[in-house]
């Protein structure tokens, strides 16, 4: 990934959105960064990630909650099984 000032952002505006396509850039001011211009397919890369995070999240909020219900000396070996079954 390349770095570059915002400076240099604004006056090769035209080179920076061509050189984001290829790999993401930074973009610095005062030597910290600011920003990152990415393209559309890295965007809805992270955008699908985030998705995918956020319902493993809730399926595993699921989770906890229908194990704390039940104790697992009150579980049968019908009820493993479903538990195991439905994390595949």
């Amino acid at each position: 990934m390349i770095a570059i000032t915002s400076v240099d952002a604004q006056n090769r505006f035209g080179e920076l959105i061509d050189r984001a396509q290829r790999e993401p850039v930074e973009i610095t001011r005062r030597g910290r960064t600011v920003a990152y211009v990415v393209s559309e397919h890295d965007l809805n890369e992270l955008m699908d990630v985030r998705k995918r995070r956020e319902a493993a999240s809730k399926w595993y909020a699921s989770y906890r909650r229908q194990t704390e219900t039940a104790s697992a000396a009150a579980l049968t070996d019908d009820d493993v099984n479903q538990l195991v079954h439905e994390l595949r």
